[in-house]
């Protein structure tokens, strides 16, 4: 007697996958530079907190919007905050930090295009092998 083939899992969209992993990295490095922006005591507490923080709790909300309408869009919108928050400290951390941000810009603008493409020919591949949406093998 043979055994049941196992169950295709549905893959779970590429682009979503990237850019929320993205964001939260991107998360956790803003939290690390407003703990380094606190101890050089660029300014005041207050104001350390309540930009950094802010900043890294709407990259980790973001993270979560990405697959609802206008995900992406705010996405980019937190991309730029980043860089204009990296511009406006002071000398001592500004070029580290401006650079740390445009790169992450550039891993967003990596993680929107492979994973649209990725996307893009798994549903190639899951049409011409008769394949449901998702992979999933049709009912």
């Amino acid at each position: 007697m043979t055994s049941p083939a196992p169950a295709v899992r549905r893959k779970r969209p590429a682009k979503p996958q990237f850019t929320q992993t993205i964001l939260v990295l991107e998360a956790f490095c803003v939290l690390f530079a407003t703990l380094t922006a606190y101890g050089l005591r660029v300014a005041s507490a207050g104001v350390v907190w309540g930009v950094g923080g802010a900043l890294a709790l709407l990259l980790l909300v973001a993270s979560g919007l990405v697959t609802r309408r206008g995900g992406y869009l705010f996405g980019w919108v937190l991309q730029g905050w980043v860089v204009a928050a990296a511009v406006v400290l002071p000398s001592v951390a500004r070029d580290i930090a401006v650079v740390v941000a445009l790169v992450f810009v550039g891993l967003w603008v990596a993680a929107l295009r492979l994973g649209g493409r990725i996307d893009r020919e798994r549903a190639e591949y899951d049409a011409a092998h008769g394949l449901g949406p998702g992979g999933a093998a049709p009912a």
